[in-house]
């Protein structure tokens, strides 16, 4: 009696290739990664993932778990360092992947997936165990309004990459709205969050989740040349502005991302009564 010949995988046809013998039960265990990209015009495929710019992802991943974490047992201060942290490997992973050629699918899905647990559910969770827990279901309902459009904002970052204009955002940013909450907290981690502040932090949560998901356009500082020459003294502006932010961290980082947040919708009045003025004037 003949026996039926089954077909093999695209991985283990990969493996056969390379002289790699390796039995389908050992295959089903390992369930290794294979990316297919276009090099040279041809569709080829890559085993594995890199290493290095998804060690800074899993970090800024652990960054914001850190903070949820930090955030239910009471410690605001070590939370909202802890979103500041993941904010700082965020911007770390891509430009590794860049500078190192090790940029990928799985890379990006993986980033992103980190960005909704960093600048998403761990702010909101944090901004809620702050100060929203005593507004009852305006309190979730605010934490909520920024958690939802902070996925949002990523689900229609994904879909616009190579679409939109890479010197501008569409929506505020999720690391910037995160610095806002965070920064907040910050701010305020050693005083009653009760009465009055506590709907001021139920406004600002929900500022930021508008402005998330809004088309109002902020500038994104992706045309700014990092590798270029500069004069001299941009690097004692730079310099002067570290000296600056280390006399009160929590509260100049809350004002340069506040003004951050601010200043797309101001410049979005500003163009539109400038429009207003022009076509009266005509």
């Amino acid at each position: 009696m003949s026996e039926t010949k089954k077909s093999a995988s695209p991985v283990e046809n990969e493996q056969a290739v390379q002289g790699e013998t390796i039995d389908p039960l050992h295959s089903a265990l390992i369930d290794e990664h294979v990316e297919e990209v276009e090099e040279n015009g041809r569709k080829v495929r890559h085993r594995g993932i890199y290493l290095l710019p998804n060690l800074f992802t899993t970090g800024a991943l652990f960054s914001g778990f850190y903070a949820i974490i930090a955030g239910m047992n009471g410690n605001f201060e070590a939370a909202a360092i802890a979103i500041f942290v993941a904010m700082v490997l965020d911007g770390l992973d891509g430009r590794v992947a860049r500078l190192t050629n090790t940029s990928s699918a799985f890379g990006e899905q993986y980033d992103s997936l980190s960005d909704m647990v960093s600048f998403g559910v761990a702010p909101a969770l944090v901004m809620f165990s702050w100060a929203l827990q005593d507004l009852g279901k305006f309190g979730w309902a605010a934490a909520f309004t920024y958690c939802a459009g902070a996925a949002l904002r990523l689900a229609r970052f994904n879909t616009q990459i190579g679409v939109v204009d890479k010197r501008f955002f569409i929506g505020l940013a999720s690391p910037s709205a995160a610095a806002l909450v965070a920064g907040t907290v910050w701010a305020g981690h050693d005083v009653d969050p009760s009465g009055l502040l506590a709907w001021v932090a139920a406004l600002v949560a929900t500022f930021a989740g508008i402005m998330m998901v809004s088309n109002v356009r902020y500038t994104s500082f992706k045309d700014v040349d990092f590798k270029g020459r500069v004069p001299f003294v941009v690097m004692l502006v730079v310099v002067l502005a570290f000296a600056i932010i280390t006399i009160d961290p929590p509260r100049i980082l809350l004002a340069i991302f506040a003004g951050y947040a601010c200043s797309g919708p101001f410049m979005a009045t500003w163009r539109y009564l400038k429009r207003r003025k022009s076509v009266v004037t005509e």
